[in-house]
């Protein structure tokens, strides 16, 4: 099992175990600004619902400035371990090249971060929709919300 499985099905999954309730995040940093102006890195952090395991925890880290010219000067890991799964299997580790695209099918004004790993037959695009300066939600690649979107959040640091 790995995290890009679950990503591209995270709708499925939770709706199968029900694993709506399982959401845990650890409790957000101080505010700040929403934009992504800042050369700074930012953190995401919380536990994704699991079919087959107590939650998955998941860390995006975020460096650069949206406005530079270079994608390569936006950088991102994410992280995944899953937590009390019976085969154990290893964290996860991905990074590449973060961009933030504009609008979802409900939402033309709504900003999205859209995360490139590096290693294209690794993994594939993650989006998560910026619901506020502190919490992202991750979204379908077609840019929909999942009906359990609450339970697919991670909180700033």
């Amino acid at each position: 099992m790995n995290i890009k499985m679950l990503l591209a099905g995270a709708g499925a999954s939770v709706l199968l175990a029900g694993c709506a309730g399982q959401q845990s995040s650890a409790p957000a940093g101080s505010g700040a600004a929403s934009q992504r102006s800042s050369a700074d890195e930012q953190v995401y952090r919380g536990t994704l619902p699991c079919r087959s395991c107590s939650g998955i925890l998941t860390t995006v880290e975020l460096s650069g400035d949206q406005n530079s010219a270079s994608p390569s000067e936006r950088t991102f890991t994410l992280d995944a371990a899953y937590q009390g799964h019976p085969q154990n299997p290893p964290a996860e580790h991905y990074q590449g090249t973060w961009d933030i695209i504009s609008g979802i099918p409900t939402d033309p004004q709504a900003s999205v971060l859209e995360l490139t790993p590096d290693q294209r037959s690794e993994g594939q695009m993650y989006y998560f929709l910026q619901i506020d300066d502190r919490t992202l939600e991750l979204i379908d690649p077609q840019l929909h919300r999942f009906e359990n979107g609450e339970s697919l959040r991670l909180q700033r640091q």
